[in-house]
Formats: structure tokens, sequence, C-alpha cells
């Protein structure tokens, strides 16, 4: 490639980041990484009505959590600054001029009324939605309509106004799409879209063509959803005199919902009981009151099989692997194999990319995750080393981080519930005296290790004939307090020997 690739990201501060956006941010991401570019963040705030206070922090917080930290943004700063379009206001109205006085844009001057009624004059069965386009924009009060003199004087007498591109009539715009190939346009169907607000704002349509010329962008990836906007943007670059610099487009096909039917929306993670955000979000309602919207980060992913995962919607490397670390997408990934045709988001297939990290991660890397988990559970001034031990029995039985205080929290706190129902129906006054025996076994021991443990409990029940296979489960269950865990022997040398007897003389009390 001739030119330095420069890629970004650039979301709108209005809420919860949608997994959607983060796999743009990992898209842009490793393409940067592989061509030794630049990975730009720029935050699109050009719509003050819809700013949320917190979400620029909030998308911060996602790209770090998931290790797509960008080279350049408003918190980074670097050599384009500044990256927060609202920074950038006084830049923009300059170019929407000089598109009015090419005569490829026009000052539109109509009131809210009469947009609405013009939507209501040239409704029809065949088009119940008007747009503004050139079918009507001659019977419109903009400077296309009105004469010379009176657009300067309503101009002059600070009318309030919009600029809006004037698109042609019958034109065909193409572009090469990286991922679809030839793509075209025919702009009669396009309408008159608005490029400089009435408070001088611009629009996305006009930030982002200019931001990225100034940014010197090379390549722009981004949700299919924009394709119906790109020939305005790409008349633009044209308009500008800027055609030769504009970037290659790729536009990323959409995640789906499970069955298919639609894009991924929020309300579908809500009605099916998994996110579709990076991280918690909290919405202010009207009335005042708040709603939490649950993240893969507080469910429990792990950032690198969050990551692997967005990276298998919509791409794979044409082989059968499916698990990859970060520093292999860099090296494999490319985007001529991202797919065409939406990606169906699969849940289940999400937490079985967690569970196989949750497996290949050591103790050590998980061990803070875990201790904050355990510690929101009543669970705290954990031995390291301890804890690092039960981690690693426990880990292949974990899907979700959150499982640990399940898998991994009878290691630290005495169960508050036995399932003795399971324990009754074989249960004996043989069993009863032989766990009698087994307490004074345990006292007498002094090298307390699972092999030791196992060794002379068996020996006991062999001595007192009793099957050890009988034996053992209600052992578990005394131990932890359910039908699960790992070995339990291993589980009694970890929670010690008072401990240990403890729990068995309370569940025999029980029985």
């Amino acid at each position: 490639m001739s030119k330095k690739v420069r890629v970004r990201f650039a979301p709108s501060p209005t809420g919860g980041l949608h997994l959607g956006g983060v796999r743009t941010v990992l898209y842009n991401y490793l393409f940067a990484r592989q061509h030794g570019g630049d990975f730009v963040l720029r935050i699109e705030d050009t719509d003050q009505s819809r700013y949320v206070p917190g979400a620029e922090e909030y998308i911060y917080e996602c790209l770090k959590w998931c290790g797509l930290n960008p080279d350049e943004s408003p918190q980074e700063g670097g050599p384009f600054a500044p990256y927060r379009q609202s920074e950038r206001k006084s830049l923009y109205r300059q170019y929407a001029e000089f598109l009015v006085q090419e005569g490829k844009a026009y000052y539109a001057f109509d009131r809210p009324e009469e947009l609405e009624s013009m939507r209501e004059r040239f409704k029809t069965a065949e088009n119940p939605s008007p747009q503004y386009d050139h079918k009507v924009r001659q019977d419109m009060r903009n400077s296309c309509s009105l004469t010379f003199e009176e657009t300067q004087r309503l101009l002059a007498d600070g009318v309030p106004h919009v600029i809006r591109i004037r698109m042609p009539e019958n034109e065909t715009v193409s572009f090469t799409d990286m991922i679809r190939g030839e793509v075209s346009f025919h702009t009669g169907l396009v309408d008159d879209k608005v490029l400089l607000k009435a408070d001088g704002m611009p629009t996305y349509h006009l930030a982002v063509v200019v931001d990225d010329y100034l940014m010197k962008i090379t390549h722009a990836f981004r949700g299919e959803e924009w394709l119906p906007s790109a020939p305005v943007h790409i008349l633009l670059w044209k308009y500008l005199g800027w055609e030769a610099d504009m970037p290659q487009w790729a536009h990323l096909p959409l995640i789906l919902k499970p069955d298919g039917n639609g894009k991924l929306s929020k309300r579908d993670g809500d009605r099916l009981g998994f996110p579709v955000f990076a991280m918690n979000w909290t919405t202010k309602k009207e009335d005042g009151t708040t709603e939490l919207t649950k993240g893969f980060r507080e469910m429990g992913f792990l950032p690198e099989a969050f990551i692997n995962m967005l990276a298998m919607l919509g791409w794979n490397d044409g082989t059968d692997q499916e698990i990859f670390t970060l520093d292999e997408l860099v090296q494999k990934f490319s985007i001529d194999r991202v797919h065409k045709g939406g990606a169906k988001f699969d849940f289940e297939k999400a937490k079985w990319f967690n569970h196989e990290w949750i497996k290949k991660a050591d103790a050590g890397s998980l061990k803070a995750d875990v201790r904050r988990i355990l510690g929101e559970n009543d669970m705290s001034n954990i031995d390291d080393t301890q804890l690092e031990k039960v981690i690693t029995l426990v880990k292949e039985r974990c899907t979700l981080l959150t499982d640990f205080t399940g898998q991994a929290g009878f290691f630290f706190q005495t169960p508050k519930h036995w399932d003795v129902d399971a324990i009754k129906p074989k249960w004996n006054e043989a069993k009863q005296t032989f766990f009698g025996d087994v307490i004074n076994y345990l006292q007498q021991q002094t090298n307390w290790n699972g092999a030791d443990l196992e060794h002379g409990f068996k020996e006991l029940a062999t001595a007192k004939q009793i099957k050890a296979g009988e034996v053992l489960l209600p052992l578990r269950i005394m131990l932890v307090g359910g039908k699960f865990g790992p070995g339990v022997f291993d589980i009694a040398a970890i929670i010690g020997k008072e401990e240990t007897i403890g729990r068995i003389k309370k569940v025999l009390e029980l029985l």
C-alpha cells in the first residue's frame, strides 16, 4: 500500500456499546496492526440532542477491557486533534458553504410545519414517506426555488436554515467495496441529505467526509446499514475535490438475531436473556428511574473470549481453527474473508468460546477476576496460594467467570445447605457408624494431602466391609453441599482438617 494505513472507529456517545460496534473496532484494529498502521478513535458527537453524559468514558473503558486501545483519540491526543467532532465545529461550515457556491448544495429555510405539509401533500400509495429530493425541492423554501436576492435577504435576516446536498437526478454512483465488490446506486432514489444543521453543527454525512479527509483515513470499515448513505459520501468526496484521497470502503455484515430474522438489538438480548453490550450500561429514563442493561464483562466473559467470538461472527481464516489469540488474529485476519451475509448470534456458542478460554487460562491470570467475584459474594481474605490451587481444580467446570462462585465457593465458605435428600434413600446405621470412624481416622492424620486421605478412606471402607463407591457420594455432599465439584479428597486437602471434620459432623447430625 502506497500510503500508511489509517483506520478509524467513530462512535456516537449515546448509550451502551453494541457488540456489533466492538466487532467494527476489532476489524479496524486487526487491519491497522497487520499493516503497521494507525487506529484512530474519533467521537462523533454532532447530534447534541442525543448526547448522553458518561457514554464517551464508557466507550474508552470498553476498548480498554477488550485490549483494543487506539493510537489516537480524545484521550490519547495525536497529530490530527481534536478528535471530538463538537470541538471541530468551526471547520465544517466553510466546506458546506463551498458546496453551495459550487452549486452542489443549497440553503433550505423550511420550517418544521412546512416539512410536515410536504410529506402530506406528496404522499401516495406508492410513496407513503416522501423524501426531500429533486422531485419536491422546487416546491420548498430553499435557494433552488427562491431568487438570489430572496435567499440573501433571508440569510441577512438570520432566518434559521440548513444546508442540503443537491443530489443529481439521473446519475449512477459506483464504488468498489472491499467485501461486496462493485456497488452501484441511482442518485434519483437518494434524498437531499442535510449537511449542516441550523445550529451550525454538521450532520454525520458532512462531518465523516471532512474528518476522514483531514485525518488522512485510508480505509473506512463500517456496518452495512451505512450502505444507503454511501452515494452521498462518495459525491461529497468528489464535489470537495478530494476524490483521489477517498478511503477504500468495507461495509461489514450485520450481526443478526439468533433466528436470523433481522438485526440483533438490545430488546432481543432482554427478551432472550443474554447481553448485547460489551459492558454494563445504565439508562436514565424520563421518569427519573434507571434501567441496567448487563454487559458481557459483568456476565462473566473474559475479554479474550469476547474478542475471539466477535472475530468469528462473519469471518474465518479458511480452516477449522476457532480459538485465536489477538496476536494470531492480527496475523491471520483478511478483509476479503469477511462474509457478505449477516452472521447469526449464538449465545451458546459465545459461552463455548468463554469456556475454552477459561480452561486454557492459567490460574494466575484468572486470580484477580475470581477474587473479585468471590468478594462480591462475601468471601474475602483468601490466601493467594490456596486460591490458585482452587482455580486450577475447578476452572474446567466454569463456563462463565461468575460460575466460580458456585464451583469454588465451598472451598472458602461452609455450605449453607446440604442436599441430604440425595443421601437418605441409601443411608443406614452402618454408614452412620462408618463416618464416625472416618472422623476418628481424620483426627489422627498428620499427612494432610489428597492421595493419603483417599488411600486411608478406602482402606477403612474395606475394613468395615462397605463399598467405597457407596460412601463417596455422601462424603462429597458433606464437604460441598451437593453432587458436584472436583475430586473430593482434593477438596478435603484444601479446606483442611478442622473444616473437613466439622462439615462431616454437621451432616451426620442432619441425617
